[in-house]
């Protein structure tokens, strides 16, 4: 699965300065240079190179100021990372291109040009403030199947871990986790119920939710930095 060139791809760019998370605004992964503003870096990922990774890369260009492409190197060497035709149409596009091998090593078969103008500017900040926002990094790029880690359902899961034992006033969850009157409020995954006024309890369906992603405390008042989810 695409999953497995997550972290060989995410060790290579970390070691470029960039903070790397998964995942985000339907990106494979998203990386932030330390910068203000930061370098946004979107990454796709493929267990082959072939045209359907380009046209995502081509769909994510507007919002990134460097697109890398990364997949699994053919080991009989006859895969598209071999095709210089395939090659130089990434250099025209002004994507760069990474090649994993079967033990992790990746390989730069292209460089990305100089940083490229932002042409998607709102896209683009959406990412940059998922990625801040969200705590850690909790999802491996190329997952498909699974319900996303993003930042919302972190605090929606913070909300139901302090109702786990029992009714809380709004107030008094909103000194650690900033978002959780509108969590309660809205209540997207159904896992509140309004005691009364001001009053939350948590429903089954939260139980439950607290038994698929068990929770640690985490301090959401604390402000991400742009170099977040290195560690």
């Amino acid at each position: 699965m695409e999953t497995a060139l997550y972290l060989p791809v995410k060790r290579f760019l970390e070691k470029l300065g960039f903070a790397v998370k998964g995942e985000i605004g339907g990106c494979d992964l998203v990386a932030l240079s330390a910068g203000d503003p930061p370098v946004v870096v979107i990454g796709e990922l493929k267990l082959a190179f072939n045209l359907e990774l380009i046209l995502q890369a081509v769909d994510r260009a507007a919002a990134a100021d460097e697109v890398w492409i990364a997949a699994k190197i053919s080991s009989r060497g006859k895969g598209r990372e071999s095709d210089a035709r395939y090659r130089n149409l990434c250099r025209r596009l002004g994507f760069g291109m990474l090649g994993v091998s079967a033990t992790g090593d990746v390989e730069v078969l292209v460089k990305p040009p100089t940083t490229a103008p932002r042409r998607n500017p709102k896209k683009r900040s959406r990412l940059v403030a998922e990625h801040r926002k969200r705590k850690g990094d909790p999802v491996a790029g190329g997952s498909t199947r699974a319900p996303i880690m993003t930042a919302y359902r972190q605090q929606a899961l913070a909300c139901a871990s302090a109702l786990s034992d029992g009714p809380r006033k709004v107030r008094d969850l909103r000194a650690e986790i900033p978002d959780a009157g509108k969590i309660l409020l809205h209540n997207v995954y159904g896992w509140f119920d309004r005691a009364e006024r001001g009053i939350y309890v948590l429903t089954e369906a939260g139980r439950a939710a607290l038994q698929r992603w068990p929770q640690q405390p985490i301090d959401f008042r604390v402000e991400a930095t742009s170099r977040e989810g290195a560690a």
